[in-house]
């Protein structure tokens, strides 16, 4: 298989086009602020079962190395039956990737598929797609506007949201992910059968923190809760919308727990 694609309304004709070119389908006791104030938040819709995800898993390995950038893998389990079960897939993932769907009003829910400071989906395999919409969404909506920190202090993680300086951004949810930054597969059956893959900044968990209502806040949740087997690393959003239909991405910030 050279694309997948579920719930979409692109035919196969013009998936085959696209694949031709793109390749579709420990606790510590200081106090240790994040990078602040980053450009965008990549979101990459991936999975161990699709043949044409990996040139897309690599280059979220390369954003992961832009202080700028929040990269961020996020495992879809729809293409289990298969013949392979992603050993990193959440549900909640697959229910998020449509949900971003449902509030565009399309059904372009595919693997791998970027989604842009919560606003623009372009295949996850074009590089230059994914430059060009972190500059159009920072151009046409008010993504990336509010600072967002996090800092570690003894058994707490912290995280501070400054107030908004624009009216029509006044509302959001704040989400924090637990994230281990590499993650090497073998995968034994399937599209990708006899490769090992390295998966990059995956998402493990997410917690929601809280509302905010364009005033500035702050939070504090347990390392405890955060940390996980395999876990080395923590990313924050505030974002526009819901559950249901998230929007812009308003600010993110990410940090090493180790």
């Amino acid at each position: 298989m050279t694309a997948k694609m579920a719930y979409n309304s692109i035919s196969r004709s013009a998936l085959s086009r696209w694949s031709g070119t793109l390749g579709v389908c420990a606790i510590v006791a200081i106090i240790r602020p994040a990078h602040a104030d980053p450009r965008a938040v990549v979101e990459l819709f991936t999975s161990q079962g699709c043949s044409s995800c990996p040139p897309a898993d690599k280059i979220i390995g390369e954003l992961a190395k832009d202080p700028s950038v929040i990269a961020l893998s996020m495992p879809i389990d729809y293409w289990d039956y298969l013949g392979w079960k992603d050993t990193l897939a959440d549900a909640r993932f697959s229910a998020r990737q449509k949900a971003y769907s449902h509030a565009r009003g399309d059904r372009d829910v595919y693997t791998p598929q970027a989604i842009i400071n919560g606003s623009i989906h372009v295949i996850g395999s074009d590089r230059a797609g994914i430059e060009g919409a972190i500059d159009n969404t920072r151009k046409t909506t008010s993504a990336m506007s509010v600072p967002v920190t996090m800092s570690i202090s003894g058994k707490q993680l912290n995280v501070s949201v400054a107030a908004s300086k624009a009216p029509t951004v006044a509302h959001g949810e704040v989400w924090i992910c637990s994230v281990s930054k590499a993650v090497p597969i073998s995968i034994h059956r399937g599209e990708n059968s006899g490769r090992e893959i390295t998966y990059h900044n995956v998402v493990r968990n997410l917690l929601k923190l809280g509302d905010w209502n364009g005033s500035s806040g702050s939070w504090s949740v347990p390392l405890e809760n955060i940390s996980r087997e395999g876990v080395d690393a923590a990313a924050v959003y505030l974002q526009d919308g819901n559950r249901e239909k998230p929007g812009p991405m308003l600010g993110a910030a990410f940090t090493s727990l180790h």
